[in-house]
C-alpha cells in the first residue's frame, strides 16, 4: 500500500482503466503508458487530469496554434457505470481563443465508448502531415488519412466514418470547415447535437489536422464495490428522475427564460437591457418553444434527465424546412435575444449551422449580436458587409452566421474568430472604441447572463478560469436566490468564500465528469465522495475532495499566470460599469469599479492568493501539494 499523510490508496484501484495514449501526429506513433494510482487519486480526472499535464506538458508562451500545443483528451473514472449523467468527457489545451486555459466538456456517447475501449487520456502533439482521424478500437490504435473529409461538416464527417466501419455505435467527434481553417471559435461535435463548444477546441484540432477522433469499445468496466455502489447508484438514478431536475427535463434549460428576465438578466440586444417585451408576452419563452417548436427530447448515454431538446421547423417553412436543431437556453440568448431575434425558426437555423460547420454557438451568437449593434450604430454599414443587419433580423442574421464561420466576405474577415479579435480589427480600420461592443471576459464571449445589478456574479464569472463562464462556478446563484444583496458589495471575504466553494466543487464534478444538472441530486459532499470510493476503491473524505478541487483550480491559474494573466484579466466588459438599463429591476444600476475591487480582493483572500496581484502564495501552493509551481511563475513569462 502506497501512502500519504491523508488517505492510503489499495495497490490496485478501480474505475480507471489507467491508460493514456501518447500521439505524436508529426511521424504517426502512438505509445502507451500506465497513469500511476496516485496521479488518478490527486488529479480525479478530467479537469484535472488536464490542468497537471498541460502544466507539465504544454510549453511556457507556446502559439496554441503551433504543433508544440498539446491537446489532450480525458474523461474520469464514471463513463459507462450506471452514475447518472456519467458518459461525459473533456478536451483541453491552451486555447486560441484567450491564449489560456482551454477547455471544454461535451456529453453523448463518447465517454462511455471511450471507457469501454480502455482509454482513460489520450494526449495529442504534433501536427499531421495530411487531414486524418484518430482511432480507438478496443486495443487497436491508428491514425487514417482522410483528405476526401475536408470541408465536410461534423454530421456527415460522423456518419461518413460511421459508414466506414459498418457499426452505429461508433463515437465520433469531429471538426467542420470552420475548425479546418482555425477560426478561434471552431467546437468539437458528437452524436450530431452535442458540442464541446467552448474556447476553441476544434481550432487546435484543425492546427493538427485532425479531422475526427474515434472510440469504439466492447471491454467491461469494474468497480471497487459493485453492492454499494449500485444501491446508491439507484438512489441518484430515483432521484435524478424527480423534482431535482424536473425543470431540465420538462421545459430543458429555457425554462430559465422567464425567472431570469423577471430579475433583469436576461441579457438583451449585445446587453443593453436585462429584460424584453418578447419574453412578457410569451413569444420567446420556454414554455412557447416547447409547445410550438420542440418534438423529442433526448437523452446521452447514462443520463435520466434528457435535457437535450430538439426544435423542428415544419416542411411549409418559406425559408428553412424540415429543419431540426438542439436547442438550449444559451442558444435562445446568443442567437436570439442577443441579436434581438425572437423568430424561433430563425435562431434555429443558426445554432444548425454553428453545430453542423463548427463553431461554439454561444460565442458565435454573441459575435453576431456585437456586430448587429455596431451595424445599429452605424459604426458598420450595408456597403460593408453587402446587406443590412439590425437587431431582430432573421435572413439577414443567417447569411452572416454562414459567412463568420466559414470565413467569407467582412462577416468572416472581421467576425470570424469571435468579439475580441473583431474589436481589434476594427479598431486596426479606424473604427474607434469598437471593442467596447464586445462582450467577452479573457476574449471568452458572455453567457446568458446580464451583470448589471449582478455584483457576486460578476466577480465569479470574471475570476472563471476559461474566461467569461457560469460552469466553472455557479456564483449567479448568489445573486439570483439573494444570499447576498446582488447590488451591493458588502462582506467581500463571504462573497469570497461562496465563491470559491462553488468554484471549487465544479472543479471536482468537471473531473469527475458528470453534469452539473445533477449537482443536487447528492445529498452533500460526503456523498459526492463516497460515490468516488465506491467505484475506485480509493478511500476518501469530502474535505480530501474539496481540497483537490482546491489545487486543480489553483493549478490552472498558474497556468494562466504563465501564460500572461494579471489582474486586470479578471474584468467584465467596460459596459456595465459605463452604461445602465433603461428599464427592469437593474434600471439605471451600473457595476461600481471601486465595489467591484474590493469583492476582487475578498474573492483572492479567500482563496489564499496574493489581494493585490491575485497571484497564489507560496504558502497556498505548499498547502495543496503544489510546490512544483513555486518559483515558475514570472520566470516562465507572467507578467
Amino acid at each position: 500500500m502506497s501512502k500519504t499523510k491523508e488517505i492510503t490508496i489499495p495497490d490496485k484501484i478501480s474505475g480507471y482503466t489507467q491508460l493514456r495514449l501518447d500521439v505524436d501526429l508529426t511521424d504517426g506513433k502512438i505509445s502507451k503508458s500506465t497513469l500511476s494510482n496516485e496521479f488518478c487519486r490527486d488529479w480525479i480526472g478530467g479537469y484535472g487530469f488536464a490542468a497537471k499535464i498541460l502544466w507539465d506538458e504544454c510549453p511556457a508562451g507556446v502559439d496554441p496554434l503551433s504543433p508544440e500545443n498539446v491537446f489532450l483528451y480525458a474523461h474520469g473514472p464514471f463513463p459507462a457505470t450506471i452514475l447518472p449523467t456519467s458518459s461525459k468527457y473533456g478536451v483541453f489545451a491552451k486555447s486560441p481563443l484567450t491564449g489560456m486555459f482551454g477547455m471544454s466538456i461535451s456529453s453523448g456517447s463518447i465517454g462511455a465508448q471511450a471507457r469501454r475501449a480502455g482509454i482513460n487520456m489520450v494526449v495529442f502533439k504534433g501536427k499531421a502531415s495530411e487531414l486524418s482521424y484518430m482511432v480507438v478500437d478496443d486495443d487497436d490504435y491508428y491514425i487514417v488519412p482522410c483528405p476526401d473529409l475536408a470541408g465536410k461538416g461534423c454530421w456527415d464527417t460522423e456518419e461518413l466514418v460511421r459508414e466506414e466501419f459498418q457499426d452505429q455505435r461508433l463515437a465520433v467527434m469531429a471538426i467542420g470547415p470552420a475548425g479546418e481553417r482555425m477560426s478561434r471559435m471552431a467546437c468539437i461535435t458528437n452524436d450530431r447535437n452535442r458540442q464541446a463548444g467552448r474556447t476553441g477546441m476544434g481550432t487546435v484540432m484543425g492546427s493538427k489536422n485532425l479531422k475526427a477522433i474515434c472510440f469504439r469499445g466492447t471491454k467491461g468496466v469494474k468497480v471497487a464495490q459493485p453492492v454499494e455502489f449500485y444501491k446508491l447508484a439507484r438512489k441518484l438514478i430515483k432521484v435524478a428522475n424527480g423534482p431535482a431536475t424536473a425543470k431540465y427535463r420538462d421545459l430543458g434549460t429555457p425554462a430559465g427564460i422567464t425567472s431570469y428576465n423577471k430579475l433583469g438578466m436576461f441579457p438583451i440586444c449585445n446587453h443593453r437591457e436585462g429584460t424584453w417585451e418578447k419574453i412578457d408576452d410569451g413569444t420567446f419563452t420556454g414554455d412557447t418553444l416547447n409547445e410550438d417548436w420542440v418534438v423529442k427530447k433526448v437523452g446521452c448515454s447514462q443520463c435520466s434527465i434528457a435535457c437535450d431538446h430538439i426544435a423542428h421547423v415544419p416542411k411549409t417553412h418559406p425559408n428553412w424546412p424540415n429543419l431540426y436543431a438542439s436547442i438550449d437556453v444559451e442558444i435562445c440568448y446568443s442567437f436570439g435575444s442577443a441579436t434581438g431575434c425572437s423568430d424561433w425558426p430563425t435562431v434555429f437555423k443558426c445554432v444548425q449551422l454553428c453545430d453542423d460547420l463548427g463553431i461554439d454557438a454561444i460565442s458565435g451568437g454573441v459575435t453576431a449580436a456585437m456586430a448587429c449593434e455596431l451595424y445599429d450604430l452605424g459604426l458598420i454599414t450595408k456597403k460593408d458587409l453587402g446587406y443590412e443587419l439590425p437587431f431582430g433580423s432573421t435572413v439577414n442574421l443567417v447569411k452572416f452566421t454562414e459567412e463568420m464561420i466559414l470565413g467569407k466576405g467582412f462577416a468572416g474577415e472581421i467576425f470570424g474568430d469571435g468579439t475580441k479579435q473583431a474589436g481589434i480589427r476594427l479598431e486596426e480600420k479606424g473604427i474607434k472604441n469598437a471593442s467596447f461592443y464586445g462582450m467577452h471576459i479573457k476574449g471568452l464571449e458572455m453567457p446568458a447572463f446580464d451583470l448589471h445589478g449582478m455584483s457576486s456574479f460578476a466577480v465569479g464569472e470574471s475570476v472563471s478560469i476559461r474566461g467569461a463562464c457560469h460552469l466553472r462556478n455557479g456564483a449567479y446563484g448568489l445573486d439570483a436566490k439573494g444570499k447576498f444583496d446582488r447590488f451591493a458589495y458588502d462582506k467581500p471575504l463571504e462573497r469570497g468564500k461562496a465563491i470559491k466553494e462553488l468554484e471549487d466543487i465544479y472543479g471536482i464534478i468537471d473531473s469527475y465528469i458528470v453534469c452539473k444538472f445533477t449537482r443536487g441530486i447528492y445529498e452533500n459532499d460526503a456523498e459526492m465522495a463516497k460515490v468516488f470510493e465506491l467505484v475506485t476503491g480509493i478511500p476518501v473524505t469530502d474535505k480530501f475532495i474539496q481540497k483537490r478541487g482546491d489545487a486543480i483550480v489553483n493549478l490552472s491559474k498558474c497556468f494562466n499566470i504563465r501564460e500572461g494573466w494579471t489582474r486586470d484579466d479578471d474584468h467584465p466588459p467596460e459596459r456595465f460599469f459605463k452604461e445602465s438599463h433603461t428599464k427592469g429591476p437593474a434600471k439605471g444600476v451600473t457595476l461600481k469599479e471601486e465595489g467591484y475591487q474590493t469583492l476582487l480582493s475578498g474573492y483572492y483572500e479567500a482563496r489564499g492568493w496574493d489581494t493585490k496581484t491575485g497571484i497564489p502564495t507560496d504558502e497556498t501552493l505548499k498547502s495543496l501539494g503544489l510546490d512544483f509551481v513555486i518559483g515558475k511563475l514570472k520566470a516562465a513569462g507572467g507578467k
